[in-house]
Protein backbone atom coordinates (compact mmCIF):
# COMPACT_ATOMS: atom_id res chain seq x y z
CA UNK A 1 0.00 0.00 0.00
CA UNK A 2 1.22 3.56 -0.12
CA UNK A 3 1.76 3.55 3.51
CA UNK A 4 3.60 0.48 3.07
CA UNK A 5 5.66 1.17 0.50
CA UNK A 6 6.45 4.90 1.23
CA UNK A 7 9.53 6.48 0.14
CA UNK A 8 11.74 8.86 2.56
CA UNK A 9 13.04 12.23 1.07
CA UNK A 10 17.07 12.34 0.74
CA UNK A 11 18.88 13.73 3.38
CA UNK A 12 19.92 17.16 2.77
CA UNK A 13 17.09 17.56 0.00
CA UNK A 14 14.62 19.86 -0.50
CA UNK A 15 12.65 17.60 -2.76
CA UNK A 16 9.96 15.64 -1.36
CA UNK A 17 9.38 12.42 -2.61
CA UNK A 18 5.47 11.31 -3.05
CA UNK A 19 4.57 7.95 -1.42
CA UNK A 20 4.36 5.24 -4.06
CA UNK A 21 0.66 4.32 -5.35
CA UNK A 22 -0.33 0.84 -3.52
CA UNK A 23 1.52 -1.99 -5.09
CA UNK A 24 -0.93 -4.62 -6.78
CA UNK A 25 0.11 -7.57 -4.46
CA UNK A 26 -0.37 -4.89 -1.27
CA UNK A 27 -4.05 -4.43 -2.48
CA UNK A 28 -4.76 -8.18 -3.93
CA UNK A 29 -3.15 -9.51 -0.79
CA UNK A 30 -4.96 -7.38 1.71
CA UNK A 31 -8.49 -7.77 0.01
CA UNK A 32 -7.71 -11.53 0.59
CA UNK A 33 -6.88 -11.06 3.79
CA UNK A 34 -10.08 -9.35 4.55
CA UNK A 35 -12.20 -11.94 2.68
CA UNK A 36 -10.60 -14.74 4.79
CA UNK A 37 -11.53 -13.03 8.19
CA UNK A 38 -14.88 -11.50 7.12
CA UNK A 39 -15.70 -14.94 6.06
CA UNK A 40 -14.35 -16.75 9.13
CA UNK A 41 -16.25 -14.31 11.28
CA UNK A 42 -19.77 -14.34 9.52
CA UNK A 43 -19.64 -18.44 8.89
CA UNK A 44 -18.35 -18.92 13.10
CA UNK A 45 -21.17 -15.94 14.38
CA UNK A 46 -23.82 -17.61 12.36
CA UNK A 47 -23.47 -20.98 12.98
CA UNK A 48 -25.98 -22.85 15.21
CA UNK A 49 -27.98 -26.43 15.07
CA UNK A 50 -30.76 -27.13 16.63
CA UNK A 51 -31.79 -30.74 16.60
CA UNK A 52 -33.80 -33.15 18.34
CA UNK A 53 -32.29 -35.91 20.45
CA UNK A 54 -33.55 -39.04 22.08
CA UNK A 55 -32.56 -39.25 25.74
CA UNK A 56 -34.47 -42.61 26.92
CA UNK A 57 -36.99 -44.80 25.45
CA UNK A 58 -39.06 -45.97 28.72
CA UNK A 59 -41.39 -48.75 26.64
CA UNK A 60 -42.56 -47.88 23.65
CA UNK A 61 -42.62 -44.01 24.36
CA UNK A 62 -39.15 -42.08 23.16
CA UNK A 63 -38.47 -39.31 25.90
CA UNK A 64 -36.66 -36.65 23.24
CA UNK A 65 -35.01 -33.02 24.29
CA UNK A 66 -34.31 -30.16 21.66
CA UNK A 67 -30.82 -29.16 21.85
CA UNK A 68 -28.79 -26.22 20.07
CA UNK A 69 -25.23 -25.67 19.17
CA UNK A 70 -23.94 -22.22 18.90
CA UNK A 71 -20.38 -20.83 19.15
CA UNK A 72 -21.43 -18.49 21.94
CA UNK A 73 -21.22 -21.90 24.30
CA UNK A 74 -17.88 -22.12 23.82
CA UNK A 75 -15.58 -19.57 24.95
CA UNK A 76 -13.00 -20.42 22.12
CA UNK A 77 -15.59 -20.29 19.03
CA UNK A 78 -16.04 -16.82 20.71
CA UNK A 79 -12.41 -15.63 21.09
CA UNK A 80 -12.25 -17.04 17.69
CA UNK A 81 -15.00 -14.75 16.31
CA UNK A 82 -13.88 -11.37 18.08
CA UNK A 83 -10.16 -11.82 16.55
CA UNK A 84 -11.26 -12.62 13.21
CA UNK A 85 -13.50 -9.71 13.54
CA UNK A 86 -10.99 -7.49 14.87
CA UNK A 87 -8.35 -8.30 11.83
CA UNK A 88 -11.26 -7.98 9.28
CA UNK A 89 -11.39 -4.11 10.76
CA UNK A 90 -7.68 -3.79 10.34
CA UNK A 91 -7.62 -4.74 7.29
CA UNK A 92 -10.55 -2.70 6.28
CA UNK A 93 -9.04 0.27 7.75
CA UNK A 94 -5.56 -0.33 5.92
CA UNK A 95 -7.48 -0.82 2.77
CA UNK A 96 -9.34 2.52 2.91
CA UNK A 97 -6.42 4.16 4.26
CA UNK A 98 -3.74 2.99 1.66
CA UNK A 99 -6.84 4.94 -1.25
CA UNK A 100 -5.80 8.25 0.58
CA UNK A 101 -2.08 7.90 -0.34
CA UNK A 102 0.11 10.17 1.26
CA UNK A 103 -2.40 12.24 3.33
CA UNK A 104 -1.69 10.15 6.22
CA UNK A 105 1.72 9.34 5.22
CA UNK A 106 4.15 9.84 8.18
CA UNK A 107 7.33 8.89 9.21
CA UNK A 108 7.19 5.82 10.84
CA UNK A 109 4.19 4.82 9.81
CA UNK A 110 5.59 1.80 7.74
CA UNK A 111 7.10 0.55 11.25
CA UNK A 112 3.37 0.89 13.00
CA UNK A 113 1.61 -1.55 10.58
CA UNK A 114 4.51 -4.33 10.21
CA UNK A 115 3.87 -4.47 13.64
CA UNK A 116 0.59 -4.33 13.24
CA UNK A 117 0.50 -6.89 11.18
CA UNK A 118 2.42 -8.96 13.50
CA UNK A 119 0.00 -8.73 16.06
CA UNK A 120 -2.97 -9.76 14.21
CA UNK A 121 -0.94 -12.56 12.65
CA UNK A 122 -0.75 -13.83 16.54
CA UNK A 123 -3.92 -13.18 16.88
CA UNK A 124 -5.77 -14.94 14.45
CA UNK A 125 -3.94 -17.86 14.81
CA UNK A 126 -4.68 -17.84 18.69
CA UNK A 127 -8.01 -17.74 17.71
CA UNK A 128 -8.07 -20.14 15.18
CA UNK A 129 -5.75 -22.44 17.18
CA UNK A 130 -7.85 -22.22 20.05
CA UNK A 131 -10.82 -23.11 17.90
CA UNK A 132 -9.01 -25.67 16.16
CA UNK A 133 -8.49 -28.22 19.66
CA UNK A 134 -12.24 -27.32 20.42
CA UNK A 135 -13.04 -28.49 17.30
CA UNK A 136 -11.33 -31.52 17.33
CA UNK A 137 -12.66 -32.74 20.67
CA UNK A 138 -15.84 -32.06 19.27
CA UNK A 139 -15.36 -34.06 16.08
CA UNK A 140 -13.36 -37.39 18.19
CA UNK A 141 -14.17 -36.20 22.00
CA UNK A 142 -12.16 -37.73 24.62
CA UNK A 143 -12.41 -40.84 26.07
CA UNK A 144 -9.78 -40.84 28.66
CA UNK A 145 -12.28 -37.75 30.14
CA UNK A 146 -15.51 -39.43 29.00
CA UNK A 147 -16.74 -36.44 26.70
CA UNK A 148 -18.49 -37.87 23.92
CA UNK A 149 -18.49 -36.51 20.11
CA UNK A 150 -20.76 -34.17 19.20
CA UNK A 151 -20.09 -33.75 15.62
CA UNK A 152 -22.12 -37.67 15.11
CA UNK A 153 -25.38 -35.13 16.37
CA UNK A 154 -24.45 -31.79 15.35
CA UNK A 155 -22.47 -32.13 11.29
CA UNK A 156 -24.06 -29.26 9.80
CA UNK A 157 -22.21 -26.82 12.43
CA UNK A 158 -18.66 -28.79 12.50
CA UNK A 159 -18.46 -28.64 9.04
CA UNK A 160 -19.72 -25.04 9.11
CA UNK A 161 -16.95 -24.60 12.34
CA UNK A 162 -14.42 -26.68 10.13
CA UNK A 163 -15.45 -24.22 6.89
CA UNK A 164 -14.88 -20.82 9.34
CA UNK A 165 -11.02 -22.94 10.53
CA UNK A 166 -10.16 -23.45 6.93
CA UNK A 167 -10.56 -19.37 5.96
CA UNK A 168 -9.15 -18.25 9.16
CA UNK A 169 -6.19 -20.09 8.60
CA UNK A 170 -5.82 -18.97 5.25
CA UNK A 171 -5.98 -15.68 6.45
CA UNK A 172 -3.32 -16.39 8.95
CA UNK A 173 -1.27 -17.27 5.67
CA UNK A 174 -1.81 -14.03 3.78
CA UNK A 175 -1.10 -11.93 6.92
CA UNK A 176 2.56 -13.64 7.27
CA UNK A 177 2.89 -12.87 3.64
CA UNK A 178 1.96 -9.50 3.98
CA UNK A 179 3.96 -9.30 6.91
CA UNK A 180 7.18 -10.63 5.13
CA UNK A 181 6.54 -8.09 2.38
CA UNK A 182 5.97 -5.02 5.12
CA UNK A 183 9.36 -6.03 6.50
CA UNK A 184 11.32 -6.65 3.42
CA UNK A 185 9.50 -2.91 2.23
CA UNK A 186 10.80 -1.11 5.51
CA UNK A 187 14.07 -3.06 5.35
CA UNK A 188 14.79 -1.83 1.59
CA UNK A 189 13.41 1.78 2.19
CA UNK A 190 15.83 1.84 5.62
CA UNK A 191 19.16 0.69 3.68
CA UNK A 192 18.19 2.33 0.19
CA UNK A 193 18.17 5.75 1.81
Amino acid sequence: MAIEDGEKPEVGSTRQTKAKAPTWQFVVLRSLALCATVSATLVMALNKQTKSIVLAVIGNAPISATVTAKFQYTPAFVYFVIVNAIASFYNLSLLLLGSFGNKFNFKGLGLLITISDMVMVGLVSSGAAAAASIAELGKNGNSHARWNKICDNFGTYCDHGGGALIAAFIAVGLLMVLNALSTINLYKNRVGH
